[in-house]
């Protein structure tokens, strides 16, 4: 599970160990959380929208926060892996991101974001996941700000690789 936009700066505070307790609290098992950024593996027999639409309502009653939660099952997540369609380019994890919405894009959203890759920046849609290459990094990225933002019409929130492939193997090791 993907949390969007916590521990930004001063906004939108959760320690993960209060996170932690509030998601087990709220009946899932095997909760852990990987960095400060919102990135939990968790065991649920629920379907992944009902998760979500829990996890943000536990946010939203514990925290006070209105925070956007998307979800890929480890099935999912090990699919997004195996796909890797910029592999071939993206030599640096940390420049080599992945959005994950909660649903696709639509067509004239996605012509706006491509005309934004430049400079060797690479964007390939695959289903509900944006994968994106900064060559030069982030910080001056347009291709990059757009993603991050809200324009995009869906819930989304993106991780670099390095944080994907962690979340794996979080949840291979259950």
């Amino acid at each position: 599970m993907l949390l969007r936009g916590i521990n930004l700066g001063s906004r939108n505070r959760i320690a993960m160990s209060a996170l932690r307790e509030a998601f087990a609290d709220a009946g899932f098992e095997d909760v852990q959380t990987y960095l400060q950024s919102g990135n939990v593996v968790l065991s649920s027999g629920a379907a992944a929208k009902t998760v979500a639409r829990k996890c943000e309502a536990v946010i939203a009653d514990r925290f006070g926060l209105e925070i956007a939660v998307v979800v890929r099952t480890r099935t999912e997540l090990a699919a997004i892996v195996r796909r890797n369609p910029l592999g071939d380019v993206a030599k640096d994890p940390k420049r080599y991101q992945v959005s994950f919405l909660d649903r696709k894009p639509k067509a004239e959203v996605m012509r706006k974001l491509e005309a934004l890759a430049v400079g060797g920046e690479r964007l390939v849609t695959s289903g509900r996941e944006l994968y994106a290459w900064h060559p030069k990094g982030v910080a001056r990225s347009k291709l990059w700000a757009a993603l991050a933002g809200r324009g995009l019409g869906v819930k989304a929130t993106a991780r670099n690789w390095t944080t994907v492939t962690k979340l794996l193997e979080l949840a291979d090791a259950k």
